[in-house]
């Protein structure tokens, strides 16, 4: 193994630790998910180059406050959840809850997007244009043209942020639908589902942090 090189098991000779390093500064400095490609462009990396420094990443902050996660379809800095308490008393703030009709529409909304209001509330029985609006307003879901059903109403479905918050790469990780109704189900009726707003999943732009 030559100087500034680390071992690396799927690739014989290992990863350049400056373009480790060089990822590492892009996903701190944007905050939000980034994909492989646009990581590539900036440096003037080739992807397959900046995959394997990314799972080096990965595995070097597997166990640290700060982990990297795949989120929304990129890679992205996260608090680690351990800390989370930790975290809302320094800054002052309180977890974000859903309700459980949020959590409802928004589970149909996950599992049969694009879907329409009609059927939401003929799924869950109860009028859901308010709860649609206060989804819409928190950027967990968003309209994606309409039907030609009489009326043309709205179709809806998730959107980046709803990966994000949700910690999923992408919709095809969601878990069943089957564990999703469990869920739902098991909330009573003034029980809440915590979600963690996206501002807390990754270090202020700018923060200071120190390193092992």
């Amino acid at each position: 193994m030559s100087e500034g090189i680390l071992e690396f098991p799927q690739r014989p000779g290992g990863v350049d630790p400056e373009l480790v390093a060089g990822v590492e500064a892009l996903l701190f400095a944007a905050g939000s998910p980034l994909a492989v490609p646009v990581i590539a462009q900036a440096l003037g990396e080739p992807a397959d180059e900046v995959r394997l420094a990314l799972q080096v990443l990965e595995q070097r902050r597997r166990d640290s406050g700060v982990v990297l996660d795949r989120v929304a379809g990129g890679w992205q800095l996260r608090t680690a959840p351990r800390f989370a308490a930790a975290v809302h008393h320094l800054l002052g703030t309180r977890p974000q809850k859903l309700s459980r009709s949020a959590s409802e529409v928004l589970a149909i909304v996950a599992w049969r997007q694009p879907v329409t209001r009609p059927e939401i509330e003929r799924l869950r029985g109860v009028d859901s244009g308010g709860v649609l609006k206060h989804l819409v307003d928190r950027g967990l879901v968003r309209t994606a043209g309409r039907t030609e059903d009489p009326g043309r109403p709205l179709l809806y479905r998730t959107t980046a942020l709803f990966l994000e918050v949700f910690g999923l790469p992408d919709l095809a990780a969601l878990p069943t639908l089957a564990e999703r109704e469990g869920m739902v189900r098991g909330l009573g009726p003034t029980d809440e589902e915590e979600v963690p707003p996206a501002s807390e999943v990754s270090p202020p732009e700018g923060a200071e942090r120190s390193e092992e």
